[in-house]
């Protein structure tokens, strides 16, 4: 896709962090934008601002981790705008901690949020996109944390990895099928986000139990002060919007933001053909 002026895209995740900087970069384009999140407060900060830009723009409150609110957004995206031509599948959360020690409910969250959201938003919208028979994007938000794996969030490696084998696979399928949608998954480290608040945003259904003996554990304290320190110190996030954008004009499958990372994927790539066992002391 190398055109944008007039055509529709969808975001969620989009009132803060990588989707508002997707979102804003859509509209620069001069694109109509669906900005989706479950912040109410950050949607009415994005109202405000899109509006100051004169952008044509709509916000949609939903809950990624609902399939029905995945259909509602398909439907007034349809309703307003009679077409979808990007899809950002971007929303995400991120839950550091040990396994054996996180609660079942965390779990849940960080599953339902980073992986069955992506796939929510892939069955619903493939076939709108399909039946248009159109050239179209999608662009799933993974993480450099889904090509190559560390001590410090297990369930967050969880998900990624499952969200880029998802989208390589479904990428095969529409390629097989000589579909006009073009896919690509953003692979991103550190950045400049307010990730690390994600918990401000938890859906109910998933309310923190403050009662649970993990959430009065060091390691939950440990987990927070390292989430803020990493993301606080990532990269700046101005550019982002302009690199997934050119990805797309390029039909770039992979996008990486972070090349500093490249010799580790490298190199567990390596061991992996090797078969060579995982050590925890190259980390070191």
């Amino acid at each position: 896709m190398k055109e944008f002026k007039g055509k529709v895209a969808v975001v969620t995740g989009g009132a803060n962090g990588i989707g508002h900087a997707l979102a804003q970069e859509a509209a620069k384009r001069e694109m109509k934008v669906v900005i989706a999140d479950i912040d109410k407060e950050g949607l009415d900060r994005v109202e405000s601002e899109f509006k100051g830009l004169n952008a044509d723009f709509m916000t949609v409150y939903m809950d990624v981790t609902e399939y029905s609110d995945m259909e509602m957004l398909a439907k007034k995206t349809i309703d307003k705008y009679g077409q979808v031509d990007i899809l950002f599948n971007n929303a995400g959360v991120v839950v550091p901690g040990s396994i054996w020690e996180l609660p079942l409910n965390d779990i849940d969250y960080i599953m339902q949020s980073n992986l069955y959201s992506i796939l929510y938003g892939l069955k619903v919208f493939v076939p709108i996109m399909e039946k248009q028979d159109t050239d179209c994007h999608i662009v799933n938000t993974a993480s450099v944390a889904g090509l190559l794996s560390t001590a410090g969030m297990p369930t967050y490696h969880m998900t990624k990895f499952g969200n880029i084998g998802l989208s390589e696979s479904i990428n095969y399928q529409l390629q097989e099928k000589g579909s006009k949608i073009k896919m690509s998954v953003f692979c991103p480290g550190f950045i400049q986000t307010d990730l690390h608040h994600c918990d401000d945003r938890r859906p109910e259904k998933f309310k923190i139990d403050w009662e649970d003996p993990y959430y009065q554990s060091e390691e939950y304290k440990n987990g927070l002060k390292r989430a803020h320190h990493v993301i606080t110190t990532g990269i700046p996030i101005d550019s982002v919007g302009m690199s997934v954008f050119q990805a797309i004009e390029d039909e770039q499958f992979y996008i990486l933001t972070h090349p500093q990372y490249l010799p580790i994927i490298g190199m567990r790539v390596k061991n992996v053909l090797d078969m060579k066992n995982p050590d925890v002391n190259f980390f070191k």
